[in-house]
């Protein structure tokens, strides 16, 4: 399986993922720089976090129209995997992949610290290797993750099993807690935590490379393999 990690100005958690994906899976992983017309060629595409052009305007509000966007977008639509964590997230958002916005946190503190969460929804292809209503340990580095939509919004959330990730404790004000959301395809996953910062228990915590493992045997699962 070969995965696209796309590197914006202001990107900096590319090394994390491409580390998780290569070090954490033995699979490929290629950073794919922001002026690209097209990843194609990939079977996954991933969004790290970061500061993407200084997070200027709103976070991830310049990224979303960056060239390699157009294509991010086409392959979405195609039903190929598209991971946003943390500013990837974000530019999910302002790219329309994924309802909702961003707000500064409710303290107007920057967070850095490892987290609790409950896994809400694992009948994805991101979430498959946990259990519902498991409890996981994933680090978060955020300044504006207080994520809001409004009350339609959070109904068709709720409605559609689109929540994924749930925070234990409110860190930031998020509405309801949600830590992450998924697309009603269910092939666009966008979270604030750093699964790719958890992949080894040389971390902290490993509860992370679940994330990644479920991706790879959703991927081999709805591929025919040959030997």
């Amino acid at each position: 399986m070969k995965f696209a990690v796309i590197v914006f100005p202001g990107s900096n958690c590319d090394d994390d993922m491409v580390y998780a994906i290569t070090e954490g899976l033995q699979e490929e992983a290629d950073k794919v720089w922001y002026t690209e017309k097209s990843v194609a060629e990939y079977d996954a595409i991933l969004l790290p976090g970061g500061f993407s052009y200084g997070d200027y305007l709103r976070s991830g509000a310049i990224a979303r129209f960056a060239p390699v966007m157009k294509s991010v977008i086409e392959e979405a639509e195609k039903g190929k995997p598209v991971l946003g964590v943390c500013n990837g997230f974000q530019v999910l958002l302002e790219a329309g992949l994924l309802p909702g916005a961003m707000q500064r946190n409710k303290d107007l503190k920057f967070i850095c610290r490892p987290v609790g969460l409950s896994v809400e929804n694992n009948q994805t292809g991101f979430t498959g290797s946990y259990q519902k209503g498991e409890s996981i340990t994933i680090p978060v580095a955020h300044g504006d993750g207080n994520y809001y939509c409004d009350n339609k919004t959070l109904q068709q959330l709720k409605e559609n099993n689109q929540i994924v990730f749930t925070y234990k404790d409110d860190i930031n004000g998020s509405v309801d807690g949600i830590a992450g959301i998924i697309n009603e395809k269910g092939n666009v996953l966008g979270m604030m935590p750093h699964p790719e910062r958890a992949t080894t228990s040389l971390l902290g915590s490993s509860d992370g490379l679940k994330l990644f493992q479920s991706i790879l045997n959703h991927w081999r699962e709805s591929h025919v393999l040959t030997s």
